[in-house]
């Protein structure tokens, strides 16, 4: 695996790089992250000053709550970003890494509202919202 990871949405309008290591995959099934992306969110932790972006200009960010914003491809609509504005880290979705990816599934959150279509059955640590002392995704 190399030091640098790389990735970017469907049609190639925006791509991102870091050479910071991510953090482990994150799943969150909060009601927000299932309607953004029709199962659940799963995402890796990065320092935002760590994460390098080209075509930037077709991002749009949507404020999905009073402490959160989305981001997303304007032109093919790939889902690209959680932001949480009191945070360094941002969330950047796992699917959307180029392969080999070395990522690796960490913990799933907010299972307490986890759609009722599917089950956990991956054997990884779930928790009804976050983990205590965490920096995941949240819900907002």
């Amino acid at each position: 695996m190399t030091d640098r990871y790389t990735g970017g949405c469907l049609c190639g309008a925006v791509r991102f790089s870091t050479m910071a290591t991510p953090g482990p995959v994150v799943g969150c099934h909060c009601s927000q992250c299932r309607r953004q992306t029709g199962l659940y969110y799963a995402a890796v932790n990065l320092p935002r000053a760590a994460l390098s972006i080209e075509g930037d200009a077709a991002i749009r960010w949507y404020r999905s709550s009073e402490e959160a914003q989305r981001g997303f491809c304007s032109n093919c609509g790939s889902a690209l970003f959680w932001q949480g504005d009191e945070r360094a880290e941002i969330s950047v979705m796992a699917g959307a890494f180029d392969e080999p990816s070395g990522l690796t599934f960490g913990y799933h959150i907010y299972c307490a509202d986890k759609g009722d279509f599917y089950e956990i059955s991956d054997g990884l640590p779930q928790y009804a919202v976050n983990p205590p002392s965490s920096s995941s995704p949240a819900r907002d």
